[in-house]
C-alpha cells in the first residue's frame, strides 16, 4: 500500500468496476467525507506555551450514480482539500464512460466554472446558490446567461429544483455504505498507504454494488474487450 504507483491503478479499477452500469446511471451526486487515521499532527503553540495535536484525516471526494450508489470517480488526499475544485476532474472522468444528465451537489460546489463544466458534458447542475449570490454578474463581470438562468430557477421554482437537488443525499448514503461495511478509519501509517487503503475500500464497495446489480438488474457485465 505504500507504493505510490498503486494509486492510479486503484482509481482505474474503481472506474472499470463502475463501467458495466453506464446503461443504468445518468444522474450523479458529488460530495466529500473524511476517513480517520491513527496519526496526528503536533505543534508547539508559543503564544500559550503548550503543545497541540490534531488527528489527521484522509479527505475523499467522489461522484456516484444516484440509482445504484456505484462510485464512478474518486480523489483521495492525505490533507484538507477544497471541495469546489474537485468537481470538474470527477465530472470529466465520469463523463468518459457515462452519459451525464444531472449532477447534484451542495453549496460548497457553487461556482460558474462548475455550472459550465456540467453543461459542457450535456448535463444540468442542481447546486443551491449561496445566500450572497446574485442573478447578475458583478460590476466587473459580463452578464452570465447560464448563471442567471439557474439562479432564477433556484429562487423562483424552488420546489422543482429541490426535487432534483435532493438526489444528492445518495452520495451520503454511498459514504455510509462504505464506512459501515468496510470501516470509517484506516490503519496505515504513511499518507500514501492511507490513501490507497481508502481506495481499496471504495473498490470493494463497487464490487459489492456491481454483484447486487447483476442479480437485481440482470446485467451481463463486460469490462474489457480483446
Amino acid at each position: 500500500l505504500e507504493n505510490p504507483e498503486l494509486t492510479p491503478l486503484l482509481k482505474s479499477l474503481i472506474e472499470q468496476s463502475a463501467s458495466p452500469l453506464r446503461a443504468v446511471e445518468t444522474d450523479f451526486a458529488v460530495d466529500s467525507s473524511g476517513f480517520s487515521t491513527t496519526t496526528y499532527s503536533r505543534w508547539y503553540d508559543h503564544k500559550y506555551g503548550k503543545q497541540h495535536s490534531r488527528q489527521r484525516w484522509v479527505k475523499t471526494h467522489l461522484m456516484c450514480g444516484v440509482k445504484t450508489h456505484i462510485v464512478t470517480s474518486v480523489e483521495a488526499t492525505p490533507h484538507e482539500s477544497a471541495d469546489t475544485v474537485q468537481l470538474v476532474p470527477l465530472l470529466n472522468k465520469t463523463a468518459e464512460t457515462f452519459p451525464v444528465n444531472e449532477v447534484s451537489a451542495d453549496r460548497a460546489y457553487s461556482s460558474r466554472r462548475n455550472l459550465h463544466a456540467i453543461q459542457a458534458v450535456g448535463g444540468t447542475a442542481y447546486i443551491p446558490f449561496k445566500d450572497n449570490a446574485k442573478g447578475m454578474g458583478s460590476a466587473t463581470t459580463a452578464f452570465d446567461g447560464l448563471w442567471s438562468k439557474m439562479w432564477h430557477y433556484f429562487n423562483f421554482n424552488r420546489e422543482v429544483f429541490l426535487q432534483h437537488y435532493h438526489k444528492r443525499s445518495n452520495v451520503e448514503s454511498t459514504f455510509s455504505m462504505i464506512k459501515t461495511k468496510f470501516g470509517g478509519s484506516v490503519r496505515a501509517k504513511s499518507p500514501t498507504a492511507q490513501v490507497n487503503e481508502v481506495l481499496c475500500k471504495i473498490l470493494c464497495h463497487n464490487i459489492c454494488v456491481l454483484i447486487q446489480s447483476i442479480y437485481e438488474l440482470g446485467l451481463e457485465p463486460t469490462f474489457w474487450t480483446f
